[in-house]
């Protein structure tokens, strides 16, 4: 598996949250698990701000998508 052009910690700078390793595991743990049914970006814990973006980097196929899907499957 290819390493992301973005790391984890970095999507987390993006959204505007705490990227420490602390934080990212316990953000994680808060809102794990998300029901398949639900899109990333349609989660119920983003931001208008935060859901925009992870809506734009899904329908754009943009670099942050790989970091972005491994994030959603850490959330499942």
């Amino acid at each position: 598996m290819e390493t992301p052009i973005h790391p984890l910690a970095a999507l987390f700078d993006q959204l505007g949250l705490d990227s420490t390793d602390k934080a990212i595991d316990a953000f994680i743990g808060q809102h794990k698990p998300l029901s398949g049914g639900i899109e990333l970006c349609n989660a119920g814990f983003w931001n208008a701000s935060q859901a925009s973006f992870l809506k734009q980097v899904k329908d754009e196929d943009a670099d942050w998508t790989e970091i972005a899907d491994h994030l959603d499957a850490m959330l499942r």
